[in-house]
């Protein structure tokens, strides 16, 4: 029963954010899967800390889209996700319940998924909200600055950010676990914290770096759009491999931010 009220559930909420203009057809399809297995098989804790990434970084998306607009020629989809970006952010917290589910009780798969939630919940902050910072960005490898929406860019703002939607999950992570689980308030907070904020840069790191990215001739400029670029003209592969888009780049740092607070967590506590 708790499954069907789980994929109801997340259905509905699917539903409701396709209509916003949220989520895409796919994305909308994705999310009542990714959304039913995790509010069926985890019940209401996991559940929030979904929702609180969902829905932070959904009102996040929309309040700065103005000024996103001007770097959307940079990102490679706009801020109504689709399939693939549900997937990535929501993938692996999806596995880390079935394995809950079958694995009753294990804490550390409770601290992994919030690790997981924390580490796409810090990184979507970190894009949002970096765009507010008044001085460009510098990249993450060299140091030097960048243009706006850049992968692999950082700021001062975008940082605070980061650490933000990381402390947020962390929160919620040590304040209302699943009843079934008794945890150590500061070193859950600190494990989760940590690992969203490391899984967030290593997503800046890959960006910066083995990310797939190409070049428009046209505009001059750098863009993680393939095929086509939003003045419409073909993409050149400029730098990366160029499987490694931004959707496998995110399901990265979400692994990264789940192993790093699952460690942590299991020597120190």
């Amino acid at each position: 029963m708790q499954l069907f009220i789980g994929f109801f559930i997340g259905s509905l909420i699917g539903f409701l954010a396709w209509r916003v203009k949220a989520l895409s057809r796919s994305g909308a399809i994705a999310a009542s899967i990714s959304g039913g297995v995790i509010f069926g098989l985890g019940g209401l804790p996991w559940a929030i800390l979904l929702m609180t990434f969902f829905i932070s970084s959904s009102l996040l998306s929309r309040a700065f889209e103005k000024r996103k607009r001007k770097l959307s020629e940079k990102f490679s989809k706009g801020s109504q996700r689709d399939w693939k970006q549900v997937f990535a952010n929501g993938g692996l917290a999806s596995l880390i319940v079935i394995f809950y589910a079958l694995f009753p009780a294990q804490i550390w798969l409770w601290i992994a998924f919030a690790g997981a939630m924390a580490a796409v919940n810090a990184d979507t902050w970190g894009t949002e909200l970096g765009v507010l910072n008044p001085t460009p960005p510098l990249l993450i490898t060299t140091g030097k600055r960048v243009e706006r929406g850049t992968s692999g860019g950082i700021s001062m703002i975008g940082t605070l950010a980061v650490l933000g939607g990381a402390a947020l999950i962390a929160f919620l992570t040590t304040f209302y676990p699943p009843s079934d689980i008794k945890i150590s308030a500061v070193i859950t907070f600190l494990a989760v914290t940590l690992g969203g904020f490391i899984g967030a840069f290593f997503d800046s790191l890959l960006g910066a770096t083995i990310q797939a990215i190409y070049y428009c001739p046209i505009c001059e400029k750098e863009t993680e759009r393939f095929p086509i670029h939003t003045c419409g003209t073909k993409t050149l592969p400029k730098r990366g491999w160029l499987w490694l888009d931004n959707d496998y780049v995110n399901f990265s740092a979400s692994f990264i931010g789940a192993s790093v607070a699952a460690v942590i967590w299991i020597v120190f506590s």
